[in-house]
């Protein structure tokens, strides 16, 4: 049995970092319950090429494992459906603007009232509070408000978004350890409780290094390309090649570094034999390594750095990562099937639990796939009542055309 199995989740996220949030719920046995507007759906359903079958790739990378049940919440008998569900879950997860919520009826306090056990967990660009909580927000302008993308880049040169959503996605994370969190502490207290969560709480917390160089120097970090402010030599050289990066993270590495490349008297060298000397010479022992790493080939490097302990790896394009034979090991790169599209490969779960392994993988839902099956289930609705809001315009189920009223 799954880590999460009996876990209920009424996923009213959408884009990224919520979905991100359910998707490892989902992954690990968690009953998510994707609520979505009729008309349309979750944004990132539109976010493609590429499409696999008639979805996004990108919306069945993040969505999978997931049940889909479309509601309106533009009229107060959806908004009620909703709060009858409210009652029988364990998670409410929203990413709406700061007070949407509050505002369409299925705020905290009104689902608390429901439900004391429920744990509602909000994901806002700023949080709950606080003269910018009601800014609009996504992880680009995230990156930017941060402060991490004047930290990302190179020296004088554009500044330079991150190659991934880091902000959507580390966001995502500390939502599901707060949810977590809150789950244990309703074991013991039998209550639920509020988890609020901000992209840019998250990122300034995930940027603790880099702002601890400030708080502790009072000098404000520049971009430094691939290297890092506080380790020397920590980043990537060109080879003949293919770029290698290399971590020489202790004086312990250094004296074993200097040696692999052959150069040995580097090691004792008065401005490079501690990594504070080497930080403030970081300009001088750069240049010198960087046309030494071009003599040879990153396969010829990486071999001497790795026979020495020195951790070093090729800069690799995203094709070489899915086709690695580590990943196949670690199933990171699991196949599903998809009704339309048969069998897509998607991205595996990162958490490995030894008596409670990820659950099997499903598709990504249809729009409104689930929304007969669950609210039959859940409330004992017959073909009558579902087909009466579905007229209404109330509810959609995939399949069904839907008319905005």
């Amino acid at each position: 049995m799954a880590s999460l199995s009996g876990i209920k989740v009424l996923d009213f996220s959408h884009a990224l970092a919520g979905p991100y949030c359910t998707l490892l719920l989902a992954d690990h046995g968690a009953a998510v319950y994707k609520i979505e507007s009729p008309d349309g759906g979750d944004m990132g359903r539109e976010w493609g090429p590429p499409f696999v079958g008639n979805q996004a790739s990108y919306f069945i990378g993040l969505n999978r494992g997931k049940r889909s049940v479309s509601i309106n919440l533009k009229c107060a008998e959806g908004v009620e459906l909703c709060l009858r569900m409210m009652e029988k879950v364990d998670v409410v997860i929203e990413n709406f603007r700061s007070g949407t919520v509050t505002r369409l009826g299925l705020g905290y306090e009104t689902a608390r009232a429901r439900n004391p056990r429920i744990v509602y967990c909000s994901i806002s660009g700023y949080g709950q509070n606080g003269p910018a909580r009601d800014e609009p927000a996504m992880d680009l302008i995230l990156q930017a408000s941060s402060g991490l993308m004047s930290v990302t880049g190179t020296a004088n040169g554009e500044r330079v978004r991150c190659g991934y959503s880091v902000a959507d996605v580390s966001t995502g994370m500390f939502a599901l350890i707060g949810i977590l969190m809150a789950l244990r502490s309703r074991d013991a207290s039998g209550l639920g409780q509020f988890v609020d969560v901000s992209m840019l709480d998250s990122m300034i917390s995930a940027m603790t290094s880099n702002f601890m160089i400030y708080l502790g120097t009072g000098s404000v970090p520049d971009p430094l390309g691939t290297a890092y402010a506080s380790i020397v030599p920590y980043r990537a050289f060109p080879t003949k090649d293919i770029d290698i990066a290399i971590a020489v993270g202790s004086d312990k590495l250094w004296r074993a570094f200097g040696p692999a490349i052959g150069h040995a008297e580097l090691v004792d060298h008065p401005d490079y034999a501690t990594n504070s000397m080497r930080v403030r010479n970081r300009v001088q022992l750069e240049s010198f390594l960087a046309e030494m790493f071009r003599t040879d080939t990153m396969q010829n490097w990486q071999a001497k750095l790795r026979a020495a302990g020195i951790p070093a790896s090729p800069v690799r394009r995203l094709d070489e990562v899915v086709n690695d034979p580590q990943c196949a090991v670690r199933e990171m790169f699991p196949y599903t099937s998809d009704p339309v599209a048969g069998q897509v490969r998607v991205v595996g779960s990162p958490i490995k639990l030894t008596n409670q392994p990820a659950s099997a993988l499903s598709s990504a839902p249809e729009l409104g796939q689930d929304t007969n099956k669950t609210l039959s289930d859940w409330f004992g609705m017959d073909s009558t009542e579902l087909s009466h809001l579905q007229a209404a315009g109330l509810i959609l189920q995939a399949g069904d055309m839907y008319t905005q009223t």
